[in-house]
């Protein structure tokens, strides 16, 4: 079982990968996307958790996904495989974090969505977690 337990939600794992030049904003797709990010779509609750360069993605409707974020041909990208079959969060590309919010464009239907950072790093209560691998 893949879990997202045991790193800091803070902790910077992937900082100067990549050969970047390092002279983002911090506003753009090369600020920081370790972290506990929520968003609320289609009235449910929905906890983005990327830590290094693994993603969890866990929603009030049962959707359990696990997979990667990173960079990818100069872009910042987020590959997800959900439990329940749902390609709706399967390939995001982020459009832009900062220490506040996090913009992903998801492939597919389901288009741009906005997830803010989490108070302290924790998540909200009565989301799913179990199966993640």
């Amino acid at each position: 079982m893949i879990g997202v337990r045991g790193a800091a939600y803070g902790e910077s794992a992937s900082a100067g990968t990549g050969g970047d030049s390092g002279s983002g904003s911090g506003e753009s797709a090369g600020g920081e996307l370790a972290g506990s990010w929520l968003a609320t779509t289609g009235g449910k609750a929905v906890a983005l958790v990327i830590t290094g360069k693994q993603a969890a993605l866990f929603g009030t409707g049962g959707s359990v996904c696990s997979g990667t974020a990173g960079e990818e041909s100069g872009m910042r990208m987020i590959r997800l495989k959900c439990t329940d079959g749902s390609k709706d969060r399967a390939t995001g590309m982020v459009d832009s974090v900062s220490g506040r919010s996090l913009k992903v464009t998801w492939e597919g239907g389901l288009g741009a969505e906005t997830y803010r950072k989490a108070e302290g790093g924790k998540l909200p209560t009565g989301l799913p977690t179990a199966s993640l691998g």
